[in-house]
């Protein structure tokens, strides 16, 4: 797919005034669903841009009947904030990571277990098919409703502003930014470093004071959120794939009528679907353009940082808390891991 980099680089998201949760009916000619949409991606990130058209496509398909206002880049607060808005019906719709998920949906997080994924040739299969539907019918438990396509976050790389990162001896008491997840902290630590559980929307500033030496994301978020300002290195470690789930909250989605339902997960499941060729596209070309902006790149040896996860038992505690049957449906498309 060839991706439009002026595009990409330019977008105007929707931005409106936050209020309380409502279905609004109202007169004619006037949107009779106005909903807000919440995510802590910067506007030039594919999510932003794709949500965007699906937003119009569904005004449009909907006869005017839905209209949904987006709020890109933590402007409602945190994802820990955002998730509880999103609970309480304070917004209708809100992506964000299964790993951060978890604090909510242990179950969610499995698609981030440590170095599981050797390529997209397992993810796609495993999150479209029977792991990811057990996923969401966690998700549904907890009163939220997934739409079906995940939405791609990429493979999450480490960076460090102190020392490249060549293997895992080097992590040993390094102070690295996590997001707050039982799983990286558990990882991390299982590295012997000092993770930080420190929400998105403050860890340029965590990185810029110090705070951290530290942290670890895909490509494109180190790229758009302009993190190689204040790291120097960047270690190709593959260590998790993340993704992000496109949440709705459940007494909103069910207050819509089934054929407005319809149009607007039809469109949000194709937006993904661009986004995630986006996302591939995109990681073919951000490792020259972060290298041109003085990250130096270097590659490292996955076997040696797995092995230090089993011999920590990192493999076996996780198992024991997703239990048998998602370990089972992990393994059946990422391959044996322990």
């Amino acid at each position: 797919m060839t991706i439009n980099r002026r595009k990409l680089m330019t977008t105007t998201a929707a931005v409106a005034v936050a209020a309380p949760f409502v279905l609004r009916v109202t007169r004619a000619n006037a949107a009779e669903f106005t909903m807000k949409f919440a995510n802590n991606s910067p506007v030039t990130h594919p999510l932003v841009i794709r949500a965007g058209e699906a937003i119009e496509k569904i005004k449009k398909e909907t006869d005017g009947k839905v209209e949904i206002q987006m709020f890109p880049n933590n402007q409602l607060g945190s994802d820990t904030d955002m998730l509880s808005q999103l609970r309480s019906g304070a917004i209708e719709f809100f992506t964000l990571s299964g790993l951060i998920l978890s604090t909510l949906v242990p179950a969610a997080s499995i698609n981030g277990v440590g170095f599981a994924w050797s390529g997209y040739d397992k993810v796609w299969p495993a999150m479209d098919g029977e792991l990811g539907t057990h996923v969401r019918a966690q998700i549904a438990k907890a009163g939220l409703v997934a739409q079906e396509q995940m939405w791609d976050n990429g493979y999450r790389q480490m960076t460090s502003s102190t020392k490249p990162i060549t293997g895992p001896d080097d992590l040993k008491g390094f102070k690295i930014r996590v997001p707050p997840s039982p799983l990286w902290t558990s990882m991390f630590k299982a590295f012997d470093a000092s993770p930080a559980s420190i929400n998105f929307s403050e860890v340029y500033s965590a990185l810029q004071t110090k705070v951290v030496e530290g942290q670890e994301n895909p490509l494109a978020i180190i790229n758009t959120a302009k993190l190689y300002e204040v790291q120097k290195f960047l270690s190709k470690t593959n260590h998790m794939w993340d993704g992000f789930w496109f949440l709705a909250n459940g007494k909103a989605w069910n207050g819509i009528p089934e054929n407005l339902r319809t149009i607007i997960s039809k469109n949000l499941n194709e937006a993904g679907r661009k986004q995630r060729e986006d996302i591939f596209a995109l990681n073919a070309t951000l490792e020259k353009e972060l290298a041109g902006k003085g990250l130096a790149f270097n590659d490292v040896n996955q076997t040696a940082f797995r092995d230090k996860l089993s011999a920590a038992g990192f493999y076996k505690e996780w198992k024991g808390k997703y239990g048998d049957e998602a370990w089972a449906l992990l393994e059946k498309y990422a391959g044996k891991i322990s």
